[in-house]
């Protein structure tokens, strides 16, 4: 009987002190309104930081004397980490917290811009780039859910369409302004191997900063539960539409591996354009293009998105082709936008096609192995375009890899048509 009393109010002093102590730490988040804004400034700017190096491939290749070959293990190296995020952590913000994962991956690309200043060599850049893919991959779903959370409780009544488009916005519109600004600082100002990653390194550290400010929408749980990767499922009874989907998301991807990859090389090699700012406006406006695409055409029926996607995608590579045979800059780059808004709609084609496949229980796992496949299409095309380029020369190399993700995507592309009245549905944003 002595010792109850004491421990009660030991009990009733720490759950005062715990509540004090949360009490002055909300008191220095910011608003679930100003919190949605600040997570959307730091996904663009991870996204940004992830294209930054695209341009600056062929300064490096020029600088230390490297194969074009070595240039697509190097980005390779990008996609390899982002599929093992995805895979093995992508997930855990659901328990351990939205803002938590958010600063994880924020940090995790700080170290990678440390890297590229001070470990520039090759092995320095393969570790950089894979440190970098795993941040992607451990922020791309935690933010998109974390912006859907803070929207709902800063406007419960507004609706999930501003978060959805602010998500995918500043997705696409990162990856396209890395280039850019990176081409751009090296075109105009001095150390263009320096000078972006230092310009970066301040972003995102004031970028973490802010984040930490953010409310977090996930309370983390008592009793961890127990790990497991990210459960990837197939739909059991249309194997064959989903397969169709893939190999769209797989080609898609492809594309984008290409010009975030070997275009400065092509540019410079083939095109004989050596301007730092061009190779970084070709792959700005190859993920322009996409975004634009899908915004545009938000609205049509999927069978129209279809449709316009294999158009667009078909030329594009067409003219990519005739672009490098005949070394015409201008051909090269209408090409690539022309193919950027082909794969931007197929890839959303790709993306409605599952959706719709899926029972309500298991989309997210559905979604989750369409976008694995993506990434692997992301690495592998351009893996191979890099060992073939140890034997043949790059521009019938291109030309092959023109004419092999062509024939894929239109495979894929029809097989969906083919299927619309049956299972597409008019995808919205």
């Amino acid at each position: 009987m002595t010792t109850t009393a004491p421990t009660r109010t030991t009990r009733a002093s720490s759950t005062a002190s715990a509540t004090a102590s949360r009490s002055r730490r909300s008191a220095w988040r910011l608003r679930h309104g100003t919190g949605f804004w600040v997570i959307a400034a730091a996904f663009l700017a991870v996204m940004a930081f992830s294209t930054l190096p695209t341009p600056l491939y062929a300064l490096y290749q020029q600088r230390d004397g490297f194969p074009t070959w070595v240039v697509t293990v190097i980005f390779a190296a990008y996609a390899v980490g982002v599929i093992a995020s995805l895979f093995l952590i992508g997930h855990i913000s659901d328990w351990a917290g939205r803002r938590r994962m958010v600063l994880v991956a924020i940090v995790l690309e700080i170290v990678a811009a440390v890297l590229f200043v001070f470990w520039n060599d090759v092995s320095g850049l393969l570790v950089a780039r894979v440190i970098s893919g795993v941040g992607v991959g451990a922020l791309t779903a935690s933010a998109t859910a974390h912006l859907s959370e803070l929207r709902s409780v800063a406007r419960p009544d507004e609706g999930p369409r501003l978060s959805g488009t602010v998500s995918t916005a500043v997705n696409t519109g990162g990856l396209a302004l890395g280039p850019l600004i990176a081409g751009a600082l090296a075109q105009f100002l001095p150390q263009p191997l320096l000078l972006p990653y230092v310009v970066f390194l301040v972003i995102l550290a004031i970028a973490a900063v802010a984040v930490a400010l953010v409310p977090e929408t996930v309370e983390r749980a008592e009793e961890r539960p127990a790990y497991r990767p990210q459960r990837v499922s197939l739909p059991a009874g249309s194997r064959s539409a989903f397969s169709a989907a893939a190999i769209a998301a797989f080609a898609g991807f492809a594309v984008f591996g290409l010009f975030t990859s070997l275009a400065p090389s092509v540019l410079a090699g083939t095109l004989h354009e050596t301007s730092r700012l061009m190779a970084g406006v070709v792959p700005f406006s190859v993920f322009a293009a996409s975004a634009v695409s899908q915004i545009v055409l938000a609205r049509a029926t999927a069978r129209t998105q279809l449709v316009l996607a294999l158009a667009f995608l078909v030329a594009g590579l067409a003219g990519l082709a005739i672009g490098v045979l005949t070394a015409g800059l201008v051909v090269f780059v209408i090409s690539g936008v022309l193919a950027g808004a082909g794969v931007g709609l197929l890839f959303r084609s790709a993306i409605g096609v599952a959706a719709s496949l899926a029972a309500p229980d298991r989309r997210g796992e559905v979604l989750a192995a369409i976008f694995l496949i993506a990434y692997i299409g992301l690495a592998v095309p351009v893996l191979l375009v890099g060992v073939a380029l140890i034997f043949w020369p790059l521009v019938p190399v291109l030309v092959v890899f023109v004419i092999v993700v062509g024939a894929l995507s239109l495979f894929a592309g029809l097989r969906m048509l083919g299927r619309t009245g049956r299972i597409v549905r008019t995808v919205r944003a």
